[in-house]
């Protein structure tokens, strides 16, 4: 079973899709690295070489950062928004949508479950 950065590599999976499992791996990225490891896209995970594996870890550390080192960087550069004041920084410490998106209706995902409204709260007393 192949393992980088950490990460167990699904082995019935495409090397091309298989990569991207790991954090700040997308498939654009993933085709890169094994081109420049010289590996087909096509071959499965589990088919290949530890002397490929090696290639693929090379090449990765090569290119820049993954799992942990870009979790912490992101996590950094909005601790810095934050700090600052910036409007992006305090959207950020609000829990609402940072990149100017609709948010009078929309954007549940980012501000949670809908609250109640007072009226709301009114008719479920008087049922109990």
């Amino acid at each position: 079973m192949a393992r980088i950065a950490g990460i167990d590599l699904p082995p019935k999976k495409r090397a091309a899709i298989g990569l991207t499992a790991i954090y700040g791996i997308g498939r654009a990225r993933a085709m890169s690295i094994l081109a420049g490891a010289g590996i087909s896209p096509d071959k499965k995970i589990k088919d290949l070489t530890e002397e490929e594996v090696t290639k693929i870890r090379q090449t990765i550390e090569e290119e820049g950062g993954i799992e942990g080192d870009l979790r912490k960087e992101l996590s950094l550069s909005i601790r810095r928004l934050i700090e600052i004041g910036s409007y992006r920084g305090t959207r950020h410490r609000r829990n609402l949508p940072v990149r100017g998106q609709r948010t009078h209706t929309n954007a549940r995902t980012r501000k949670g479950p809908r609250k109640g409204t007072v009226a709301n709260k009114k008719r479920s007393m008087a049922k109990t």
